[in-house]
């Protein structure tokens, strides 16, 4: 048994330690919603508490400089395209090195992660699924399903960022309820917040009109998001507005290559000077608060960030009937939710809100009470960290 002046000189080591080191193991740290919610996590994790290493497969790109809590490694496999066997290894002894006490996964890109964690001797290990691609929009694959439920042992605890893959990760990939955690992502409600005064200014000059009503939307312009869905709304919409003076704008952010193919059909549409797609910008939170709606035509969607965004913008959001869509906007009361790939009923959601900028002004204001209650970086923080906090303590 110890006595106090030992009991004193253990105490002063175990503070003198340092924190314990999670590895986050992710594909590419680039421009995304999942990379948004783990640079947010990290900036808002209790420094004491944890340290934290980001380990890519392929690279980083400037995206990393969002990080702004000092000591974080990132670290780049390089991984090339297709079945790169090598990487395994460098993956191996890249674990071996940092000999952290949890690895994080992310998604199907990273999950076998899961397997060269255990060979490497990380006791703790978990496992996030914050949304699905093109190739299995459904999560339904029999090839991706089988993989994942023979990793599904090594996985001490999940996390689903949206209530569709919770239940998802129960009943199809066969993960115990008591080991699936459902945590939403946060936002930050002071960067984003709702315009204080007149719009700012964007877009080309001459762009904007007086009274513009701006529709605006964020994200990668790739096949998964569906911006083709959003412009032909538009369209749509602008086809049902008599005379030419129309105060309807468009706004898209993002860059992808389904970017030229939106272009050219706003050109054919005769609506090019009406339009702004930008490409990717970093003012996001400014450029939303020179919006006056905000939609997401995505196909599958986990926990949408920019969802969030703009709610915490005060905007209304029309978005499509997928993932977790559906738990963030309420229909009806923040927003409204359309069936994917329906460009008519699109643009009667969008023609509600254009013509009734009070019903669009008191959506909006809803969104942000409820982004303030239920999504702040400090309660999606303190989730995680519980979920680590009870893995740590149940292996002890």
């Amino acid at each position: 048994m110890l006595d106090d002046a030992d009991a004193v000189f253990s105490a002063a080591i175990d503070d003198a330690a340092p924190a314990p080191l999670v590895v986050h193991l992710i594909h590419q740290l680039g421009v995304g919603g999942l990379e948004n919610g783990l640079v947010n996590l990290i900036n808002h994790m209790p420094p004491a508490r944890y340290r934290h290493a980001i380990v890519c497969l392929k690279s980083a790109t400037d995206f990393q400089q969002r990080i702004t809590r000092p000591g974080v490694e990132i670290i780049s496999l390089n991984k090339r395209e297709g079945k790169d066997w090598a990487h395994y290894l460098r993956l191996y002894r890249t674990l071996r090195r940092l000999r952290p006490q949890l690895v994080h996964t992310r998604n199907l890109a990273s999950i076998e992660g899961q397997l060269l964690a255990a060979a490497a001797g990380v006791k703790l290990r978990v496992h996030g699924e914050h949304g699905r691609d093109m190739a299995d929009l459904h999560g339904k694959s029999r090839k991706y399903n089988l993989l994942r439920q023979l990793l599904r042992p090594l996985v001490g605890h999940f996390i689903a960022v949206s209530g569709d893959l919770e239940r998802w990760l129960v009943e199809r990939i066969g993960a115990a309820p008591a080991r699936v955690t459902h945590i939403g992502n946060g936002v930050d409600s002071l960067q984003f917040h709702p315009r204080l005064g007149p719009a700012a200014a964007v877009g080309p000059p001459g762009f904007l009109c007086d009274n513009a009503f701006v529709v605006g939307s964020v994200g990668r312009m790739v096949d998964i998001k569906d911006h083709a869905t959003l412009v032909q709304a538009f369209l749509r919409l602008l086809a049902a507005e008599p005379g030419p003076g129309t105060r309807l704008r468009l706004v898209i952010v993002g860059a992808g290559p389904c970017r030229a193919e939106c272009l050219a059909a706003l050109q054919l549409g005769g609506a090019g000077q009406l339009a702004w797609l930008p490409g990717a910008r970093d003012d996001i939170a400014q450029l939303m608060r020179a919006m006056d709606l905000f939609v997401l035509p995505s196909l599958a969607e986990g926990s949408s960030n920019t969802i969030l965004e703009a709610m915490a913008s005060g905007l209304p959001v029309v978005a499509t009937a997928v993932g977790g869509n559906v738990d963030l906007v309420q229909a009806g009361w923040t927003g409204a939710l359309v069936p994917p790939r329906a460009p008519q009923l699109l643009a009667e959601a969008l023609g509600q809100y254009y013509h009734a900028p009070d019903l669009a002004q008191r959506h909006g204001l809803r969104g942000r009470r409820r982004v303030l209650a239920e999504h702040s970086l400090a309660a999606m923080a303190d989730a995680y960290l519980a979920v680590y906090d009870a893995l740590g303590g149940a292996r002890r």
